[in-house]
């Protein structure tokens, strides 16, 4: 048996094994914090649960056998010495495995403590397959033997502790091929004419679409473009529950979100190859706009969590959105993008501002992404020169809109609020060297040196060169070899893997890259973006890395951080090629 790799090799204890539009994948990781040594079927409906443990055994004794396990976009493999089990995704809820010289023991990974948990097993008579019952997820998961023998069954009807699971191996041609296939209540017995080839095959073809869709313009020079493609291919799901739109989770590993600031890099990245997805990424969260006009924090299977926001960066989005769809928004999808935009700052500009205020503010660290950025040491309840920044960004983009909607009044309108927001924030925040934080209860003032304080250098062009001078200086103190940390390593509040508080960020150095390029600083604009993709060439795409060795940190497969790199990757690409051709990163 032989089973030709394709697509880029990766390791399934940094990123899961899973394709487009599935809500689960094969992979060690079970949680944030635990590990197996085998594989599983994990899903992320109703949250993150590990439903299905995977063992490969050797044939001659029965016990586990210890493979090696290999990874590529569109097939996965254990094989030692004696055999070989061959997995790839023939749909989005179904699984194909083929196996030779190896068994596969498949058993329930949550053990039942009572009656009403874990998982339940049973054979079903009428499609002639062995299912399990999770009640973690809420759906069952459904095994067809297609071809070979069930040489052992445990558990099947048991209610409380112990095994339950069952041993597939070789029929008398020395192979066996089963299925998997994770579903409601019922559906017709598991049918397929396609081979196990057929189905690699499509599956390989599957992803070579997706990424020459989204990244024609990868060359050597962007080594790590593919594997940031399926990073971002293998996260999206299809609409399920809470979510409304296909969607690109942050991971699936235990970050299996959308987060409300999030989704727009996503939705960058993917908007001039695949730009239907690209809108449905940005617009999913304003589907959970609430009666006030805020955005929910996160958005997932089963939960819409509303008791943080995230900033208001989505005018900046749409804006570079806009310009890099290859088609532009037609009528009445600008008048809703209009309408929700306008919401959304309606709650900065009320319900964040207090009465006689002329600055916005945040009410935790939580909302401004950055969490425990030390910007927020002093107090939680702030008014902050980032915030500001991103609200005049989104006034002018709102003007903007205004105006190609024909609503001059509201345009004028929109210009004067950015405008004034803009000069409370130099007259208020801008102290002729930095920007300062403010407490809204004690109206104390203070610095810090966090990388936070920094960010209104997004603004770019519409900074004054004085004040855009000054932050790009204060930038390059934060450059590593690596990239930007978050927090200057000369503080005494530097942490190695400390959150906002050190790691290298990838929101932060896309908006700082960008708003560094459009105020003129291209040479920082590009040494940012060289040492990022150099950063996730070498390490990966981690939910954030060590600002002084580079080692990703955390969730070690987020698709911003897989978007940031394919921004950043393909504009110095079209730099170097076709300047000319789009603006973007």
């Amino acid at each position: 048996m032989t089973a030709a790799p394709s697509g880029p090799a990766f390791s399934v204890h940094d990123i899961p094994f899973s394709t487009h539009g599935s809500w689960f994948g094969i992979s060690p990781v079970l949680a944030e914090k635990e590990r197996s040594e085998d594989l599983h079927l994990v899903s992320h409906q109703n949250g993150m649960h590990a439903v299905l443990r995977l063992i490969p055994l050797d044939t001659t004794t029965g016990d586990r056998a210890e493979t090696m396990v290999q990874a590529t976009a569109s097939l996965l493999s254990w094989a030692d010495a004696g055999g070989r089990i061959d997995l790839a995704y023939e749909s989005p809820d179904t699984v194909r495995l083929r196996g030779e010289g190896l068994g596969l023991r498949v058993t329930a990974a949550a053990k039942a403590l009572t009656p009403f948990s874990g998982t339940y097993f049973y054979r079903d008579p009428v499609a002639d397959a062995h299912v399990f019952t999770s009640y973690e997820t809420g759906r069952r998961y459904r095994i067809t033997v297609l071809s070979g023998t069930v040489a052992d069954e445990s558990g099947a009807q048991v209610l409380g502790a112990g095994e339950r699971g069952l041993t597939i191996t070789a029929g008398a041609d020395g192979s066996w091929e089963a299925s998997v296939e994770e579903l409601d209540s019922a559906r017709r017995p598991y049918a397929s004419s396609a081979t196990f080839g057929d189905v690699a095959a499509a599956a390989r073809r599957s992803f070579a679409e997706f990424v020459d869709t989204v990244a024609p313009w990868r060359s050597s020079a962007t080594p790590a473009a593919e594997l940031a493609a399926y990073v971002v291919w293998s996260a999206t799901v299809q609409p399920t529950g809470l979510v409304t739109r296909p969607a690109v989770l942050m991971s699936k590993h235990w970050m299996d979100k959308v987060w409300s600031w999030d989704h727009c890099f996503n939705a960058l990245a993917l908007a001039p190859g695949a730009p239907a997805l690209a809108w449905d990424q940005y617009s999913l969260p304003f589907d959970h706009q609430d009666e006030s006009g805020a955005l929910p924090d996160s958005v997932t299977h089963s939960e819409v969590l509303y008791n943080f926001v995230k900033p208001p960066i989505h005018g900046w989005a749409l804006g570079h959105l806009r310009r890099r769809l290859p088609e532009p928004l037609d009528q009445a999808e600008l008048a809703e993008a209009y309408e929700r935009l306008t919401r959304w700052t309606d709650f900065w500009l009320t319900a964040r501002r207090t009465p006689g205020a002329a600055l916005p503010h945040y009410q935790h660290g939580n909302d401004s992404g950055w969490d425990n950025a030390t910007t927020f040491d002093p107090e939680r309840v702030i008014v902050s020169a980032d915030l500001a920044a991103f609200l005049i960004l989104q006034l002018r983009e709102l003007a903007d809109l205004a105006t190609e909607l024909g609503r001059p009044d509201d345009a004028h309108w929109w210009t004067r609020a950015a405008d004034t927001t803009q000069a409370a924030m130099l007259d208020e925040l801008w102290t002729g060297d930095r920007f300062v934080a403010r407490g809204v209860h004690s109206g104390d003032s203070w610095d810090s040196s966090s990388l936070l304080d920094l960010m209104p250098i997004a603004l770019g062009e519409h900074l004054p060169d004085s004040v855009s001078t000054v932050l790009a200086d204060r930038i390059d103190a934060h450059l590593t070899p690596h990239g930007l940390a978050t927090e200057l390593p000369a503080s005494p509040h530097y942490l190695a893997d400390g959150y906002w508080r050190g790691p290298i960020w990838a929101p932060a150095t896309v908006l700082i890259e960008d708003g560094l390029r459009r105020g003129g600083h291209e040479r920082l604009a590009n040494e940012i973006s060289a040492r990022f993709r150099a950063l996730c060439e070498t390490y990966g795409f981690a939910e954030n890395f060590d600002a002084l060795t580079g080692t990703g940190l955390r969730d070690r497969a987020y698709t911003w951080t897989a978007s940031s790199y394919l921004l950043l990757a393909e504009a110095h690409e079209l730099r170097h090629t076709a300047p000319a051709t789009r603006t973007g990163g």
